[in-house]
């Protein structure tokens, strides 16, 4: 039986997995994202450990990754984690790094890429042809999957960091982006939600802070509806496992469309939807990448 592993490389932690080749997690395990080389180190222990309790080489590794990300594969730098906040990981080759330590196949995309894959493989798109995946954590990003590829080849759409208009009631908060404040990461992240109004785990659901959350969510769900028109909006992260912020979501994206293209509270439903694979979406997009990337 082919092993593959897949790493969920965060900006908090990085998810490692070892998987069958169909995609079975056969073991998992957090670890914290600190230095690049005591990461990757700390992976790779992982890995190695788990390669040599089963008496097996892993065949592949998928990486998904925290960005930007440099995705040319003419370029020098491919591979490498381009200027991020994360103190310490800017300018860092990653691919480089864990395939001098994998010494097999590595291939890399954006974490929210391979989710977007992994959900159209076996998750909430895997009946449609086009779709869009929105993940809601320290930061905010998207994936776009059109006319049968991801779109921005050969870089990535950079979602998070789009301009979406503050309601009223929120003018008073800074936003958490160092780069633009007010962007749909600054307003709308589990980080900026956090400053905002503590533990989510600890409000309750009439709290005022969903729908504010619901309002900013479901502008960045009409602008990739406007300008893209995919057959499905899947939606992951921390902040929706909070069952009722998706109905919020579909509401609030019905009032900003205000009737335009006809959408019903039905369509929407099914145009806006969970993560399938729900916190393993990025997990199961690193083991993806192992399975089926090629360069």
């Amino acid at each position: 039986m082919e092993l593959i592993a897949g790493i969920d490389a965060g900006g908090t932690t990085f998810k490692c997995g070892v998987f069958t080749a169909r995609g079975e997690i056969l073991a998992r395990r957090r670890i914290p994202t600190l230095a690049p080389e005591e990461t990757v180190a700390a992976c790779m222990a992982f890995l190695d450990l788990e390669a040599r309790a089963r008496g097996q080489a892993l065949a592949g590794l998928g990486i998904a990754c925290f960005g930007p990300l440099d995705l040319s594969q003419s370029s020098a730098s491919y591979g490498s984690i381009l200027k991020t906040p994360k103190a310490g990981w800017s300018d860092y080759p990653i691919l480089a790094r864990f395939r001098t330590a994998f010494g097999g196949p590595v291939h890399i995309e954006t974490d929210v890429n391979a989710a977007l894959l992994a959900e159209m493989a076996i998750g909430a798109a895997k009946d449609v042809e086009s779709a869009a995946y929105i993940t809601v954590g320290t930061g905010v990003g998207a994936g776009i999957f059109l006319n049968g590829g991801l779109v921005g080849r050969p870089s990535h759409p950079e979602f998070g960091h789009i301009r979406i208009s503050r309601r009223p009631d929120d003018a008073g908060f800074a936003g958490v982006c160092s780069y633009h404040r007010d962007c749909l990461e600054g307003l709308a992240s589990a980080h900026a939600f956090a400053m905002r109004f503590g533990d989510p785990e600890q409000l309750a659901a009439d709290h005022l802070g969903w729908d504010l959350e619901a309002y900013y969510l479901a502008q960045a769900c009409q602008t990739l509806t406007l300008t893209c028109r995919p057959q499905r909006i899947v939606i992951g992260g921390g902040l929706l496992q909070a069952p009722h912020l998706l109905p919020r979501i579909h509401a609030r994206f019905l009032e900003l469309m205000n009737a335009y293209l006809e959408y019903t509270e039905s369509a929407v439903i099914e145009l806006i939807v969970h993560a399938g694979l729900g916190e393993d979406a990025g997990l199961h997009g690193a083991a993806y990448l192992a399975s089926n990337a090629k360069e």
